[in-house]
């Protein structure tokens, strides 16, 4: 693979994440990249947010099936493709991570792009998103995660891939409702085709650390575009530099946050964003909490879960991403969309 012909000295996973990393950003700075948005905005569903999101699925789901099936991609490794599914934490994490999303008015991935930005408001609750996934993890709450995990189902498959024809009918059907709600929610042309390109670099995401430069005496885990992990890794990795090498999803955090600020350069679009009044920094905090306990338990965020994994037709990945977005949808009806936004703005 490429590893034969790169520089032993190089971090390559490193650099990977960080290209991949700036393409995300830029992308996700112009469109506004966002499932709370699409699914639970001020007014509701953004039809013109939701059309680019579910493009962005549907080019990731076609691009990902047809390069594991041309052999680009070995996603067998994958944790989203394990048949035992702990089905009770998937649930609560993606209920958790919804009502966050709405209370930080943005998911992870918006987030980040925002702190980029110049938004302080994203960057603190970015901060307290990490370190609650983090002891989510290998803290003081790992034993909520692994009591949780151990009420588990073991299917006989972790994957509908195989089932005919729906590497290609599921995108379809996802690329016929993105038109639909694109020509009522007057997306732009430049939106949808950075929405399909996002999509594309999730497959590359999957690609390249599954076969291009996976290397085989010192394998590194098999991921994509994704939030969680990364931000806990980054964290940790700012914290321990000296001891902890910095990987692909710490290039990728950093890419993301290079590309999201040079998008705003670009277009005017940096701005200083701080909080309001102290009940706001609660509320701010409280959904980065639920995002950074919610994440960990269902395996992902809007983008790990719901993009990459969903892209490898993962049943677990699936539903934390229904999940995700119930929690979303009924977190903004118990808060009253306007009340929240005049609370939050």
């Amino acid at each position: 693979m490429l590893l034969d012909y790169i520089p032993s000295d190089l971090n390559v996973q490193l650099l990977f994440g960080l290209a991949l990393g700036v393409l995300f950003g830029i992308a996700a700075q112009i469109t506004r990249f966002c499932l709370r948005r699409s699914v639970a905005g001020e007014e509701g569903v953004d039809r013109a947010g939701l059309s680019v999101w579910l493009l962005a699925l549907a080019t990731a789901i076609a691009a990902v099936q047809f390069a594991v099936g041309a052999g680009y991609a070995v996603l067998e490794e994958s944790r989203y493709l394990n048949p035992d599914i702990p089905a009770l934490a998937i649930v609560l994490g993606g209920l958790a991570f919804g009502v966050g999303m709405v209370l930080t008015r943005g998911c992870v991935t918006r987030l980040t792009v925002l702190s980029a930005t110049g938004n302080m408001r994203a960057l603190t609750v970015l901060v307290v998103f990490a370190i609650t996934a983090h002891a989510m993890m290998k803290g003081i709450l790992a034993p909520l995660r692994t009591t949780l995990g151990e009420i588990s189902f073991e299917l006989p498959f972790a994957t509908v891939a195989a089932v005919p024809g729906i590497g290609i009918v599921l995108p379809v059907g996802l690329i016929g409702g993105s038109i639909w709600l694109g020509k009522r929610g007057g997306a732009s042309v430049t939106h949808l085709g950075l929405g399909a390109f996002t999509g594309l670099l999730v497959a590359a995401g999957w690609i390249g650390t599954s076969t291009l430069l996976m290397d085989e005496f010192d394998p590194s885990p098999v991921q994509s575009i994704a939030f969680t992990l990364p931000w806990t890794d980054s964290l940790f990795w700012v914290i321990a530099s000296t001891a902890i090498p910095a990987g692909f999803g710490t290039g990728l955090i950093g890419g993301v946050m290079v590309g999201a600020f040079l998008s705003a350069l670009v277009r005017s679009e940096l701005t200083l964003v701080s909080f309001a009044e102290p009940q706001q920094t609660v509320r701010y905090g409280a959904g980065g909490v639920l995002m950074g306990i919610g994440g960990v338990l269902a395996g992902g965020c809007t983008i790990g879960a719901g993009l990459s994994g969903v892209a490898t037709l993962s049943l677990s990945a699936m539903l934390a991403l229904v999940a995700i977005v119930t929690g979303a949808v009924v977190a903004r009806y118990v808060l009253g969309a306007r009340s929240a936004d005049a609370v939050l703005a």
